[in-house]
């Protein structure tokens, strides 16, 4: 069910909004989902409070959206719905169930290391720890369109290395040999064009970015360093402190996000879909 209206608050100047009015379980107009998709492209980063979603409700919505993805990380999908990536520091015998256990995680795009990379995400939270765990987004189409010119006469144009065995690294999650050599570094451009909006982004993150191509290495790491500093300043980043029945939906092609520590003593639990172009716009650049 739906409201007959939705109503949207922004949460910056630049992107993101509140949703209210909506319910992204049960049946979803034509009207409503198209409201939406239109929101989605405009803030990239919607945020839904009070849902109620069943594993269901979220596959279903998500596909609305696009096309789901299965992630490569097959330990820690969900037993029941393998479209949902389990987030959690929950450990069954021992063993993490699900990605990013512990502690603060940086910067990065999701899946920015595979050939079509994800269009969106829907994180849903399920179980929250008391204090912390807060998850940074950060506008990638307002950083670049304020590059320093300098800047910008090195990015346009040029392609970056993006690795995931990199982030895998600096996180200790290792990926098992099938996974590493399904997921080789590969070369995307530093400005990613939207294939709904056309709009341009910056593309690059300091998880899995990892050398732009064509430049020494010394001038490749003080570029990346200046831009890894441009990219994370205030003016570009709106904070989501969890509340139970959160759902977040965000533009892949242009937010990049990290996470907050949080206490390991408390669970922390969130599902999320993994959405790609529709076939038609599926050339991701």
């Amino acid at each position: 069910m739906v409201a007959k209206a939705l109503e949207v608050r922004p949460l910056t100047e630049t992107f993101g909004a509140e949703v209210l009015g909506v319910t992204l379980s049960g049946e979803i107009s034509p009207d409503t989902l198209a409201e939406i998709k239109a929101l989605w492209l405009r803030y990239g980063v919607l945020l839904f409070r009070g849902q109620a979603m069943t594993k269901d409700d979220q596959v279903g919505f998500s596909r609305l959206i696009g096309p789901l993805e299965i992630h490569i990380r097959a330990e820690w999908l969900n037993d029941t719905h393998p479209e949902l990536l389990q987030i959690t520091n929950i450990r069954k015998d021992g063993k993490a169930i699900g990605a990013l256990a512990d502690g603060e995680v940086g910067w990065h795009f999701d899946q920015i290391y595979l050939p079509k990379p994800a269009i969106g995400s829907l994180l849903y939270s399920i179980k929250i720890p008391p204090v912390g765990g807060g998850t940074h987004f950060a506008d990638m189409t307002t950083a670049y369109a304020r590059l320093p010119q300098h800047l910008r006469q090195i990015v346009d144009g040029r392609n970056a290395i993006q690795s995931y065995v990199a982030f895998n690294t600096m996180y200790s999650t290792d990926a098992n040999a099938t996974q590493t050599t399904m997921t080789p570094d590969i070369a995307h451009p530093l400005v990613r064009t939207h294939p709904y909006s056309g709009r341009r982004a910056l593309y690059i993150c300091p998880g899995m970015t990892v050398k732009i191509c064509g430049l020494p290495d010394d001038e490749s790491r003080a570029v990346l360093d200046e831009l890894f500093a441009w990219q994370a300043r205030d003016e570009f980043v709106y904070r989501h402190d969890w509340a139970l029945g959160d759902g977040l939906l965000w533009d892949n092609a242009c937010t990049m996000h990290r996470r907050d520590d949080f206490d390991g003593a408390h669970e922390r639990l969130m599902y999320r879909t993994t959405i790609l172009p529709q076939p038609d716009r599926a050339i991701p650049f």
